[in-house]
């Protein structure tokens, strides 16, 4: 029988609260502990989940003997050291996406974890989601033929304009390619599985020279049979939010793919299939239940989501960045 991983939760913001609200659906694991920079903010946090222990300060957190595994839901900018730090204090790592902030850094936390002998993990959780599962599936099977088109795009506005705000914080890696860009890219990997040969990119940037419009165009060349990705992502609108995996004989829709509950597959105009999950949580537990099992398995990556295709997506998104104009 699987042991319960016992979670502690860094950060207890919007994200780090969907996590706690999930866990009723996680059966192999069992929040402990939760740390905020505020001794009232840490105790609301636990009073709200009833967890048992509340930590003003990450340090205590990684010192509880009752902690297995933390939950990261840190502002981004925090991600690497965070990391880093219960690396060394030997807890198991999720952590919320992006990751980090460059190729370099991820590249010193996977050095650091393959000296270690625990789990790591970036919380793409959009990769555990049945929805996505079964276009995947779809593909496979053939149903939409030769991929030639992926589109995705995410974005929410973020307005008015202030250069304090997190997400436009220039000190806090502000911008949104990290913040809601990494979605749309890491889907196209998911079904491309393979690096752009070549990417063309638009960028606004906001008063203080951070991005929040980005516009990017893939094209993965004659490997891939010239098909291409064209994905976006917005501080200064709500788009579409929609993913289409496009093939030469239909396609797949997926409304809001980042949080996918449900997906179409189309031949021309008629739409042949349909799948809906139905699930009552919000999503974030299929990502806790397979950390969990990794875990339980004494595995220090995911197969889903490796240490290389976190870098994938680093990678990916620095290329982005050097072509800002």
């Amino acid at each position: 029988m699987s042991a319960v991983i016992k979670w502690g939760i860094a950060g207890t913001g919007r994200i780090a609260q969907q996590f706690a609200q999930d866990f009723e659906h996680v059966p192999n694991g069992q929040l402990v502990a939760v740390s905020s920079r505020s001794q009232n903010s840490a105790d609301e946090f636990a009073s709200k989940f009833g967890i048992a222990a509340a930590h003003a300060g990450y340090e205590h957190l990684l010192a509880d003997p009752e902690v297995d595994a933390v939950y990261i839901a840190s502002p981004h900018s925090c991600h690497y050291q965070n990391t880093a730090d219960a690396i060394a204090a030997g807890k198991h790592v999720l952590c919320e996406k992006p990751f980090t902030i460059n190729p370099q850094q991820c590249l010193d936390l996977i050095a650091l974890a393959e000296k270690s002998d625990v789990f790591m993990m970036e919380a793409m959780w959009t990769y555990f989601l049945p929805a996505i599962h079964k276009a995947q599936q779809w593909v496979k099977q053939g149903r939409i033929g030769k991929l030639r088109q992926i589109k995705a795009d995410f974005g929410y506005p973020q307005l008015p304009f202030d250069p304090k705000r997190r997400e436009y914080d220039a000190d806090l890696a502000g911008g949104c390619l990290l913040e809601m860009g990494i979605y749309p890219v890491a889907l196209a990997d998911l079904f491309m599985q393979q690096d752009p040969v070549d990417m063309q990119v638009l960028a606004h940037m906001a008063p203080n020279g951070v991005e929040d419009d980005v516009a990017m165009l893939f094209d993965y060349g004659d490997q891939a049979d010239g098909a291409v990705a064209v994905l976006s992502t917005s501080y200064r609108a709500r788009l579409p939010n929609v993913a289409c995996i496009i093939g030469e004989e239909g396609y797949i829709e997926i409304p809001d793919f980042f949080k996918a509950s449900e997906c179409s597959l189309y031949e021309l105009d008629t739409r042949l299939d349909h799948f809906e999950d139905g699930r009552e949580s919000i999503g974030l537990n299929y990502e806790a239940i397979a950390a969990g099992e990794d875990i339980n398995t004494g595995r220090q990556q995911n197969e889903l989501v490796p240490w290389s295709t976190t870098l994938r997506f680093q990678q990916h998104m620095a290329a982005i960045k050097a072509r800002f104009k």
